[in-house]
């Protein structure tokens, strides 16, 4: 069984280095009648599932450059973009997310995040009904690592970007509280006006891999993946304004990283934090919103890479709760379907559906 997890403020005070529950509270008991249903094996290094909207069909990105459809029990043949051979793809690198454009059903548009031959990022928008594929966000990494790749539709129709830190360990240029570097960031771009700049909506994140927003309420979701010690997950409220600060390099988690100086005022702290006993990479989720599995509705889901283990943490707050189902290695993305029905991603080849058993 986990530990019990440690929650904090969602404001975290200036002066302080913690706060909230202390981590005695035993941990609410493991959600049971949930099991995992095999629905395709035998991928190449998946990371990422998303709804193709206005259909029942899934699409599965493969980080070595294939974006399959999963359509009436099999995947077709025809990828619905293939960059083979185009991409870097040693370790966090290579074809990342995909998300579809709110106006799909009338402009076949969709967004994909990559690492080109060089190491540097690109969010790209590409026509699903001609292939054609164009750069939208070019930003250049200074290391292979951290390079977030989360890609997400908000309520406002604009598309937000996870950026992490440009790589190495412990931010060493300090990205992440630099307001003039992309990196270390939660961008939105407004894809209805081509050419127009980026804008940080989020910063102080080390690398947020999977984000993603509730539907119910709008609230975003973020799993940002810790240094050492910490994993942590973050919550920022519908219609917050731009300019949350969560904090890294001065913390990891909900303590201190960066010793030296004074913390700026107003940081946000994350809404969970498990230690390094538990996990070595958070996997973020989403918030439960199908009608299948009524004890994880309103629930965000969330795991970790390295041990597998998945919990479920109530949207409203409150404590997570482990989810009683086996432990998926290479945990690599969650993702739902057209019915909001909710899959878990292996880099191992699988993607799984979440039914009632158990």
């Amino acid at each position: 069984m986990p530990r019990a997890w440690l929650l904090v403020p969602l404001l975290l005070a200036a002066a302080c280095g913690g706060g909230g529950a202390s981590g005695t509270e035993p941990p609410p008991a493991a959600a049971g009648g949930i099991a995992l249903r095999p629905l395709v094996t035998g991928l190449d290094q998946p990371v990422d599932v998303a709804a193709v909207p206005g259909t029942s069909d899934l699409a599965i990105v493969e980080k070595t450059g294939l974006v399959r459809v999963w359509h009436a029990g099999g995947l077709q043949p025809q990828p619905l973009l293939d960059l083979t051979g185009q991409l870097a793809q040693s370790g966090e690198q290579g074809l990342l997310s995909i998300a579809f454009s709110p106006g799909y059903r009338e402009n076949g548009l969709a967004y994909v995040d990559y690492t080109d031959p060089d190491g540097n990022t690109h969010v790209a928008e590409l026509d699903t009904r001609t292939g054609a594929l164009r750069t939208i966000l070019f930003v250049p990494q200074p290391f292979a690592n951290h390079n977030g790749g989360a890609l997400a539709f908000g309520p406002d129709g604009l598309l937000y970007v996870g950026m992490g830190d440009g790589g190495s360990e412990g931010d060493p240029q300090g990205n992440g509280q630099n307001p003039s570097s992309l990196l270390g960031k939660i961008l939105r771009l407004d894809v209805a006006r081509p050419g127009s700049p980026p804008a940080i909506y989020a910063l102080g994140l080390r690398n947020p891999w999977r984000f993603s927003f509730d539907e119910a309420t709008g609230d975003l979701w973020i799993g940002d993946v810790g240094q050492n010690s910490y994993e942590e997950v973050d919550r920022l409220s519908a219609g917050a304004p731009p300019g949350a600060n969560l904090g890294w390099n001065l913390m990891e988690g909900n303590v201190r990283y960066d010793e030296e100086g004074s913390l700026p005022s107003g940081l946000t702290g994350p809404v969970a934090v498990y230690s390094h006993d538990e996990g070595c990479s958070i996997t973020g989720g989403v918030v439960y919103r199908g009608h299948d599995l009524p004890q994880l509705r309103g629930r965000y889901v969330f795991g970790d890479f390295c041990s597998g283990t998945m919990w479920s943490l109530p949207a409203s707050g409150g404590r997570a709760a482990p989810l009683g189902v086996r432990a998926v290695q290479q945990l690599s993305s969650f993702g739902v379907d057209a019915s909001g029905e909710l899959y878990v991603v292996s880099l191992d080849g699988n993607v799984r559906k979440f039914v009632a058993g158990g």
